[in-house]
């Protein structure tokens, strides 16, 4: 098996900054029309001109500078936050009349994007820093705080820290999110890990157990070591002592979430390309004491589901042979339904007790929690058991082919 990385990229702030971006272009081009529709009212009109010429072409230039917050850099918001405030200050300088009548500065609301660039960048206080800044810069062009000024500096102001806020809130989001994943990724390579154990390492262990004691000498001594080592990995898979994912943090993409898996070998059938007949994996449980039925006609589903389907009969049998006893006998019987596939194990052995499968699962013991159970939930499926004392057991595994579940789950 060879281990790979994936990586989950999450980013609800992306958005914003593309959004960040097609404000300052659509801004540039109200504030030009602005100066166009009032040109007869500025005595300095070549001061607005070069104003403007010079904002159009920093806006357009700067562009890959607001797509992301790691290409935002301080350098650049300063420098961003100093047009701004300069295009205020000129207005007065352009527009003598300015100071006298309420209108609208060179930038007009252009300012509010180097505002919103702060906020997306480092949060409410960010913003707060950079709108104090434009409230200034619009009390001095004005020379007074007029009622008009007061509220278009409160309105840049609030709606700066309020988006600031929400950032904050998002990035937070987001690290709770990448959490779960990592926590979700840990337990299903957990119980990947334990369904491998169960289906090799326990169960030699547990045959070495049960040889050694019925040879008895050095053997049994053997197979005490065997149980206590059978005990003790029990209680390691159990514990979900696994590798963990690493969660890192990228201001240009959000949440980072690296999981390890193992996937086959390279070259091998990598996440269940291709599809196989089902009953060509299940036919060779077939024996003296075991019995196979099955369509007629092929039963394709995706190989990695199919391989899992088996997977989980093969730990169904073993759990016959190891608490019905080596003369119960067992019928497979597979059935593709048009939805569904159904495979059916059943036993003539004495049946489980109630309560002792949630018993075993207590104790470690992993046949139908993990090997069992868990395959068939990570393919979208179910497994149910129908015991009665006395008369044996039915298992009856259903996987949709309609993909539903995770990774490795039919289509």
């Amino acid at each position: 098996m060879a281990a790979r990385e994936r990586v989950v990229r999450m980013s609800v702030e992306q958005p914003m900054w593309r959004a960040l971006s097609a404000y300052r272009v659509l801004t540039v081009g109200y504030a030009l029309l602005l100066a166009g529709f009032g040109r007869g009212e500025y005595e300095r009109p070549w001061v607005a001109a070069a104003f403007l010429g010079f904002l159009t072409l920093w806006t357009l230039a700067t562009l890959p500078r607001v797509a992301s917050a790691a290409s935002c850099t301080r350098r650049f918001l300063g420098a961003d936050l100093v047009v701004a405030l300069t295009g205020i200050l000129l207005t007065p300088v352009a527009d003598l009349d300015a100071r006298h009548m309420d209108g609208s500065t060179l930038p007009s609301i252009w300012t509010a994007g180097a505002v919103l660039a702060w906020a997306l960048k480092g949060g409410w206080r960010w913003a707060a820093f950079a709108s104090t800044f434009v409230a200034v810069a619009n009390i001095v062009e004005r020379g007074e705080a007029s009622r008009d000024t007061f509220h278009n500096v409160l309105l840049v102001w609030l709606a700066s820290i309020a988006i600031g806020y929400v950032v904050e809130v998002a990035r937070a989001s987001e690290r709770t999110l990448a959490r779960a994943l990592e926590i979700e990724a840990a337990t299903r390579e957990r119980e990947r890990l334990a369904r491998d154990i169960h289906d090799g390492v326990l169960q030699v262990l547990a045959m070495v157990q049960r040889r050694g004691n019925a040879l008895g000498g050095e053997a049994a001594e053997l197979g005490r070591l065997a149980g206590e080592q059978e005990i003790a990995l029990r209680t390691l898979v159990s514990s979900g002592l696994v590798p963990p994912t690493r969660v890192s943090e990228d201001a240009s993409r959000g949440a980072v979430v690296r999981v390890v898996e193992v996937g086959p070998e390279p070259g091998g059938d990598e996440d269940g390309a291709g599809e196989c007949d089902l009953r060509a994996l299940l036919a060779p449980h077939a024996g003296p004491r075991t019995s196979f039925a099955g369509p007629g006609t092929p039963v394709p589903l995706p190989s990695a589901a199919a391989r899992e389907i088996a997977a989980a009969v093969g730990a169904a049998l073993d759990n016959v042979r190891a608490h019905a006893g080596p003369d119960a006998r067992a019928w497979i019987l597979v059935e593709d339904e048009p939805d569904e596939v159904v495979v059916t194990v059943r036993d003539d052995g004495p049946g489980i007790p109630e309560g002792r499968l949630a018993q075993a699962e207590g104790e470690g013991r992993l046949g139908v929690a993990l090997s069992i159970r868990g395959r068939l939930r990570d393919l979208g499926g179910t497994a149910e058991w129908v015991s009665v004392p006395g008369q044996g057991t039915e298992v009856e595994l259903k996987v949709p082919k309609a993909r539903r579940g995770k990774a490795g789950s039919a289509r």
